[in-house]
């Protein structure tokens, strides 16, 4: 018997793959978590919120995410050009899967970290 949801996680199609490769980033989640909590924003203040980001790897987050219809780009005709980004509703429905990840990520990191430890000493 074929089992249809393990089969599909073979393929370089699966859904759950093609999924995670764009959103699994180092970079794409803490965009979409940083505009989910200060709404729209313009490149530099979300560069601001994460300033670990370069700007290379903060604009090619962004137009991935953009690429895939989970962040809106809206530029302005102004000199200088003002460009604001936001969630779109797609993204918006991803919001509460990355903070139950977020809470599942605190409540354990901590004996995470000490198996790792643990793992180390073990293995070195």
């Amino acid at each position: 018997m074929i089992n249809k949801n393990v089969d599909y996680a073979l393929f370089p199609q699966c859904p759950i793959r093609n999924v995670l490769s764009r959103i699994g980033d180092k970079w794409s989640m803490l965009v979409l978590f940083t505009l989910e909590k200060y709404g729209v924003l313009r490149f530099n203040e979300l560069k601001l919120y994460i300033p670990d980001i370069s700007k290379k790897m903060l604009s090619t987050a962004l137009k991935v995410l953009e690429a895939d219809g989970l962040v809106a780009r809206k530029m302005y005709a102004e000199i200088p050009p003002r460009v604001e980004y936001r969630l779109t509703e797609r993204g918006l429905t991803l919001i509460p899967l990355i903070n139950k990840l977020i809470d599942w990520a605190a409540a354990n990191m901590e004996d995470i970290m000490a198996d790792r430890n643990k793992y180390l000493m073990h293995n070195s």
